[in-house]
């Protein structure tokens, strides 16, 4: 085999954590290789023991990258001989140009070591052509999309001629159309030579693209599978993440739906700073207690603005429409008012909105409810443990402690924390936008499966998700959002992707 990367028996230790244990990795010169794993699985930290991050010498075994034994001190030695890591949260400055991001700390220099920006740009404007993006190289990075984001780092990763690129969860954040465009991109990089490593959740991504496909499980290497095989299917990569057969990767539940817990009429809301355009218009739904509702639209559809605006006008201006809770109507001018109607909202971005990444799990889980434990403005410490500490045990967060820093759990169990913040807060209502973003398979399924205890005892809960089958596997009916309208809803049963889509893509002037 011609390979131009082999891990052999890399072993990384924390304090207290054996992330990875005698893990092999081989990649072949000129292949998309896929790396799957659980949450926590290790597959990051294999990454960055590669890259430099962690250095040589803070793990045993032995890296070979094209037949050179690899000591790599930094994530600079790793760049120099052609490594380049893309990580999840994408490393790109949003003040500054496209073409002062790609080339960062590898600056185009002319007479006197001054920057020469005609070159700079001029060599941005060929890196941009090469990856598919047809924009300005000074344009702020700022004011472009995640996709477009993802394609500049990827120039930046060129620029620095690179030969193995790695890309953390690169779709995560997209959506389909963007999605397709870095698959293709990788096929076209492919052609020319270079090799890539690819770490997703998303086994249809990888079966569409992967040449070869490791599965790694709590730290170790369980095999690696060449996905031109017709045994090479979603099925056998998930038995291999999770250690155990998803025949049904939803799990049952028989629907005991009770009276209508919330109902939320004409609702229009205003884009905060834009005049004039409006983001949600004139939408309607409701959900009873013990029922799963889903949300279903593209982006761009209005679907986080209608959860935000809902809860505590936490989005938008010029609101305008009623909700009623339990068939009173009530009126919600802030989040505190909210949570004070038993309205709880979980945010698509739990990093940004939904934790304090830098604060201890107890007192995440604890920061919407803190009323509850607290008596004359003094939070009572011994309560707050207690607390976190059952619901790390009923939620299954799976951390030594809960005093760790919620940062460093994975993406799983954060999603865990944030919702074990608001089922803390004695909820009857849940709004989950995304809830199982960017985490694997086997955590998907835990999700789902908290969400069937709450419904099954009274919680009213709606879901917003960018998955269709997620929808189709959760909830008991569907609305669909186009262009800021409710377009239509559909009982599960009645559902399928095909008929949401055509609902999902309805133009406006067809909505009545």
């Amino acid at each position: 085999m011609n390979y131009i990367l082999e891990m052999r028996s890399i072993t990384k230790t924390f304090p207290g954590v054996k992330a990875l244990q005698d893990v092999t990795l081989e990649v072949e010169r000129g292949e998309i290789h896929a790396i799957c794993g659980e949450n926590g699985a290790g597959k990051s930290t294999l990454m960055k023991v590669l890259s430099g991050v962690y250095p040589h010498g803070t793990y045993e075994g032995e890296i070979v990258f094209e037949d050179e034994v690899a000591k790599y001190g930094s994530i600079n030695d790793s760049e120099h001989v052609g490594i380049v890591i893309i990580h999840q949260e994408l490393a790109l400055v949003p003040y500054l140009s496209v073409a002062e991001n790609i080339f960062l700390g590898n600056e185009q220099r002319g007479r006197g070591g001054l920057i020469d920006w005609n070159a700079t740009n001029a060599e941005a404007a060929k890196l941009l052509a090469r990856v598919g993006l047809n924009e300005n190289p000074t344009t702020p990075v700022g004011t472009l999309g995640v996709g477009k984001q993802q394609l500049i780092e990827i120039a930046k990763a060129l620029s620095k001629q690179v030969k193995l690129l790695i890309l953390d969860e690169p779709t995560a954040a997209l959506n389909d159309q963007d999605s397709e465009h870095l698959l293709d991109l990788l096929r076209h990089l492919k052609g020319q030579g270079i090799t890539s490593i690819m770490i997703s959740h998303k086994l249809n991504e990888i079966a569409e693209i992967a040449d070869r496909t490791t599965i790694i499980r709590d730290g170790r290497t369980i095999e690696t599978i060449d996905m031109s095989l017709p045994t090479s299917n979603q099925d056998r990569i998930i038995k291999g993440m999770v250690g155990r057969d998803l025949e049904h990767r939803y799990p049952e539940r028989t629907p005991q739906i009770g009276a209508e817990a919330l109902r939320v009429e004409n609702w229009t809301v205003n884009h905060p700073t834009q005049v004039g355009r409006v983001v949600v218009e004139d939408a309607s739904f409701t959900v009873h207690a013990g029922e799963v509702v889903g949300i279903a639209g593209l982006m761009g559809a209005g679907r986080t603005e209608l959860a935000m605006s809902v809860f505590g006008r936490s989005y938008g201006r010029d609101i305008k429409g009623r909700v009623y809770k339990r068939g009173e109507e009530i009126h919600i001018r802030s989040v505190s008012e909210a949570i004070g109607h038993g309205l709880a909202y979980v945010s698509e971005d739990r990093k940004k909105y939904g934790l304090n990444l830098i604060e201890d799990v107890k007192r995440n889980i604890s920061a919407a409810g803190l009323h509850k434990m607290s008596k004359r403005g003094w939070v009572n410490g011994n309560e707050e443990i207690k607390v976190a500490e059952e619901y790390r045990a009923s939620m299954n967060i799976k951390t030594p402690t809960v005093l760790a820093i919620a940062g460093k759990l994975s993406g799983g169990n954060q999603q865990k924390v944030v919702l074990s913040k608001w089922i803390y807060t004695d909820a009857d209502v849940l709004i989950l936008d995304e809830p199982t973003r960017g985490i694997d398979v086997g955590a998907k399924y835990e999700i789902y499966t908290i969400i069937n205890r709450l419904v099954a005892a009274g919680k009213a809960v709606v879901i917003i998700s960018s998955e269709l089958p997620e929808l189709l596997g959760t909830c008991d009916r569907i609305y669909t959002l186009a262009f800021g309208r409710m377009t239509g809803v559909l009982p599960v049963a009645e559902a399928t992707q095909e008929n949401l889509m055509e609902l999902m893509t309805k133009e406006k002037e067809q909505v009545q």
